[in-house]
C-alpha cells in the first residue's frame, strides 16, 4: 500500500480548528516519520492525508483541499519547496510548514519565504502539533466569517476572505502568515507593537524567545506593500513595528 492510500482520520476539529475538522497533508518519504506524524495528528482529531512523493501529494491535494501541508524538503521525485509553490498556486489558503534537517539561517529564511513555518528534524511531536494548531488559528478564522467587511488603514484595504491587500487599486497576494501579521498591525492602528507581542499573537509563541521570524516577515511585507505605494510599515528600533 502506498502512503497515499487509506489515510483519512476522524471527522472532528483539531486544535485551533473551529467547526469542521482541519485536514493536514503530510508529505514525508520516510515511512516511520510519516507514521508517527499521522498517528499523532489523528490522535489530536485532525483529518490526515499522507504522501511519500510530490506526485502523490498533488494527487491528494487535487481531491481534497488541505488546510495545512507538512512538507519534507527532500523528496524522491522532487523538491518540497517546489511542491509548496504548486500547492499555494492551487490552494492559496493552505498553510505550509516545512520539515527540514537543515537549520542554517539561510535555509530557515528560505523556508519562511515560501511557507508559514518550519520545523527542524529531529523534532518533538508535541511541538509539531502545537505549530499546526498555531498556524490554523492564523488561517481558519477566514473559513468561519467569510462575509466580514475589509479592514482599512490609510490607503490599505485587507480582504478578509482572500488574503489580498489593496492599495490605490492595485493588489498583492499575501501568504496566510503575512496576512495575519499585517492584519494585527492594522488592528493596532498607528501604535507601535512590540516584537514579543507579535510573536505571541501572530505566531502563538507562549514564551517568545530570541527569533528573527518577525524581522523576516516584516521584510517580506515591506517588499510587497512598497510595490503598491509609499512605505507604510514603520520600525521603532529596539521596540517593535507599526503603520504610518
Amino acid at each position: 500500500m502506498s502512503h497515499a492510500e487509506g489515510q483519512q482520520g476522524t471527522d472532528v476539529g483539531g486544535p485551533g480548528a473551529p467547526g469542521a475538522a482541519a485536514t493536514v497533508l503530510v508529505v514525508e518519504d520516510e515511512p516511520s516519520i510519516a507514521d508517527v506524524l499521522a498517528i499523532a495528528l489523528r490522535y489530536h482529531r485532525f483529518d490526515v492525508m499522507v504522501a511519500g512523493t510530490v506526485r502523490e501529494a498533488l494527487a491528494l491535494a487535487g481531491r481534497t483541499r488541505p488546510d495545512v501541508a507538512l512538507l519534507d524538503v527532500m523528496l524522491p521525485d522532487g523538491d518540497g519547496r517546489a511542491l509548496a509553490g504548486e500547492l499555494r498556486d492551487r490552494h492559496p489558503g493552505t498553510a505550509l510548514l516545512f520539515l527540514t534537517a537543515r537549520d542554517a539561517p539561510a535555509e530557515v529564511v528560505g523556508a519562511l519565504g515560501l511557507g508559514d513555518d518550519y520545523i527542524t528534524k529531529p523534532f518533538n511531536i508535541d511541538e509539531v502539533i502545537a505549530r499546526v494548531g498555531a498556524v490554523l488559528r492564523r488561517t481558519r478564522s477566514f473559513d468561519v466569517l467569510p462575509q466580514r467587511p475589509p479592514l482599512r488603514h490609510g490607503d490599505l484595504e485587507l480582504d478578509e476572505t482572500t488574503y489580498v491587500v489593496r492599495r490605490q487599486g492595485r493588489s498583492a497576494q499575501l501568504t496566510p502568515t503575512e496576512y495575519a501579521l499585517l492584519r494585527f498591525l492594522v488592528r493596532n492602528g498607528g501604535r507601535v507593537v512590540p516584537k514579543e507581542q507579535l510573536l505571541r499573537h501572530v505566531w502563538q509563541y507562549e514564551h517568545p524567545a530570541e527569533s528573527t521570524v518577525v524581522e523576516t516577515y516584516i521584510s517580506y511585507l515591506r517588499r510587497k506593500l512598497n510595490a503598491l505605494g509609499p512605505p507604510v510599515i514603520t520600525t521603532r528600533r529596539g521596540v517593535g513595528y507599526g503603520l504610518a
